[in-house]
């Protein structure tokens, strides 16, 4: 009988661990770092597994540890949404207290894996903690702006892979920022397009205008199209040692108009189910963006 209440509370304390740190997220940003630390080295010949591993555990813990540090902040606020009512701190299943010290262990043990990697990527991960935990979740209940500050934390972890790789932030880590930077925009006004009734429950800003309404479509839009010229940069020759061949320009090109497609379907129909679909086609995209950045890098 001990046994499985043991186990229980093994399989239910790791179901807490997972919603808390929200792991899927987490495992995809982790994914986008390891994208961004392959397209930083110079070759097969300098690639350094310990390195990557420290990269992804740490990168696994910042963001788990912003995500848990959110939940604290917001817990009243969750407790109201459908969607998050049913999270360890705002169902009451983990004190605040011991979400706070799960939060902090996460950033003391994130911050020293990449600095044992090298100082500048332990800086760009506490910038990231910081203004996700800071200034993002403040201002998600006062303005729409909100979506713009949590952009720049949302795309530091395509940049950050490769200044693990190189221990530099230049041109090509500007410009994998720059391409994650205006990715949010389209994808968090989908959500927020989509979960409207429960954000609005919580008094959360997510939409530029403040509604579902043409005026956010047609800005989802054009940072659409502008995602999709960055994502062109490294064609052009002018980001330094990260470029892309015609080819796979090409390959990106359609990527960028299929979901672009998705975008004009929202501007026209402005439903939720719309919203839903842009949603997850935005997911895909900058998956499929990076695997082909990789590919085109290790091909050439």
């Amino acid at each position: 009988m001990s046994a499985t209440v043991t186990t229980f509370s093994v399989k239910k304390s790791v179901a807490d661990f997972k919603e808390i740190t929200k792991a899927g997220l987490a495992i995809s940003v982790v994914f986008s770092s390891v994208a961004g630390y392959l397209l930083g080295i110079d070759g097969f010949s300098r690639f350094n597994f310990t390195q990557l591993v420290m990269l992804a555990i740490g990168g696994y813990c910042m963001v788990g540890a912003s995500n848990a540090y959110n939940q604290v902040i917001e817990k009243d606020l969750d407790a109201l949404m459908d969607r998050t009512k049913n999270r360890p701190v705002a169902s009451g299943r983990m004190s605040p207290n011991h979400a706070l010290f799960l939060a902090s262990l996460l950033t003391i043990v994130g911050l020293i894996l990449l600095y044992m990697i090298n100082p500048k990527s332990a800086m760009f991960g506490a910038i990231s903690i910081f203004l996700y935990t800071s200034v993002y979740t403040p201002l998600k209940t006062v303005t729409s702006l909100s979506v713009f500050v949590g952009a720049f934390p949302g795309a530091i972890p395509f940049m950050l892979g490769w200044v693990a790789a190189t221990g530099n932030f230049g041109i090509e880590a500007g410009t994998l920022f720059l391409i994650q930077f205006f990715w949010q925009f389209p994808h968090f006004w989908a959500i927020g397009w989509f979960l409207y009734d429960d954000y609005e429950k919580a008094g959360f800003f997510m939409l530029p205008s403040g509604k579902k309404d043409k005026s956010t479509a047609l800005q989802i839009l054009l940072y659409t199209i502008w995602l999709i010229i960055a994502s062109l940069l490294p064609m052009l020759g002018f980001t330094g040692q990260l470029f892309i061949t015609p080819v796979s320009a090409v390959l990106v090109l359609l990527l960028g108009l299929w979901m672009l497609f998705y975008s004009v379907k929202l501007y026209q129909l402005q439903t939720p189910k719309a919203a839903r679909t842009l949603m997850l086609v935005s997911v895909l995209y900058i998956t499929l963006l990076q695997i082909i950045y990789i590919t085109d890098k290790f091909l050439r």
